[in-house]
């Protein structure tokens, strides 16, 4: 059986010897090194090319989003798993989108934490429970692109989505097909989105599902 070879980075050395003692009583894991803070960590990917970074969320020096940055970069196939005591959204999210793949708090079982670790060696992702209620309360209150739009510009993207043509759209709001063709254009840049396809299944994701009907 293949190791899952781990370096650790946390800035407090008794919280690294922990997880050393915790890791390697299991004997699919092994940790190749231990860094205190987010530049050394960097350096020691170089060296060990680990399978999985255990990576505090507040070191000194760089900011989690840069090391995870500059890691994904340095080396794609090592994953990242965030172990802190932090869980509000706004640093869920940013560790997400920087490139971990895990994210679990210091108060989880230790049958959690070697779990995360595995999961997290394969590339699936791993959330702890707040963690994922946190994700999931910023996704409720995040706002949708769609409320940008016009009353006027929701029943093109309406009718879009239902799959009708510009000409169709025309006729439907008794408009002109050069009309619809600049309101189609503003919905799909207002949406951030590149074609009509991606502009349809966005409106489908968000439930406007009307019929256009002109407002």
């Amino acid at each position: 059986m293949k190791a899952i070879r781990i370096l650790l980075a946390d800035d407090h050395a008794v919280v690294r010897e922990g997880l050393r003692a915790l890791l390697e009583q299991q004997p699919d894991i092994e940790i190749v090194a231990e860094a205190g803070n987010g530049e050394t960590a960097l350096q020691l990917l170089k060296i060990h090319a680990p399978d999985v970074i255990i990576l505090d969320m507040k070191m000194p020096g760089l900011t989690v989003v840069e090391t995870i940055t500059a890691a994904k970069r340095q080396c794609p196939e090592t994953q990242v798993l965030v172990f802190t005591s932090y869980a509000e959204d706004s640093q869920v999210r940013d560790a997400l989108t920087a490139g971990a793949t895990g994210y679990l708090l210091k108060d989880a079982l230790r049958e959690d934490l070697i779990r995360a670790v595995r999961e997290v060696s394969a590339g699936r992702a791993w959330l702890h429970p707040q963690a994922q209620r946190q994700m999931l309360d910023w996704l409720r209150r995040r706002p949708s692109p769609i409320d940008n739009l016009t009353a006027r510009e929701r029943s093109v993207l309406s009718l879009l989505a239902a799959g009708q043509s510009n000409k169709q759209i025309a006729r439907s709001l008794d408009l002109t097909e050069g009309t619809i063709k600049g309101y189609v254009s503003q919905v799909l840049d207002k949406l951030g989105v590149a074609d009509r396809t991606q502009a349809a299944l966005l409106a489908h994701r968000e439930g406007l599902t009307g019929d256009g009907a002109s407002p």
